[in-house]
């Protein structure tokens, strides 16, 4: 039996307005919870040791890469991603795990 790779997002923001971030991530419990999203993490301390970095990092995830994609395109995560334009920029991959 082959085993599913897990999928994760990978997020990097700088957040501008933190008000209209946080309707944001109110809205993100809803699609996560029905793909089975889990965060692993969300905004902890951390430390550059190479390149660049914006001032928040997430990681999220998900029981595959089709989970992870799915999620990501449905109506209810681009519905709480409209709340957050303006609030910040962002960086997002979905990567297959190992």
């Amino acid at each position: 039996m082959t085993k599913t790779p897990k999928g994760y997002w990978i997020a990097h923001a700088t957040v501008t307005d933190q008000a209209k971030y946080d309707e944001y991530r109110a809205g993100v419990a809803e699609p996560f919870k029905k793909y089975g999203a889990k965060f692993l993490a969300r905004g902890g301390d951390f430390e550059v040791v190479e390149g660049q970095a914006k001032e928040r990092h997430i990681v999220v995830e998900l029981p595959s890469v089709e989970a992870a994609k799915d999620c990501f395109h449905s109506p209810e995560y681009q519905a709480a991603k409209a709340k957050r334009k303006g609030a910040s920029e962002n960086d997002v991959i979905i990567v297959e795990g190992v």
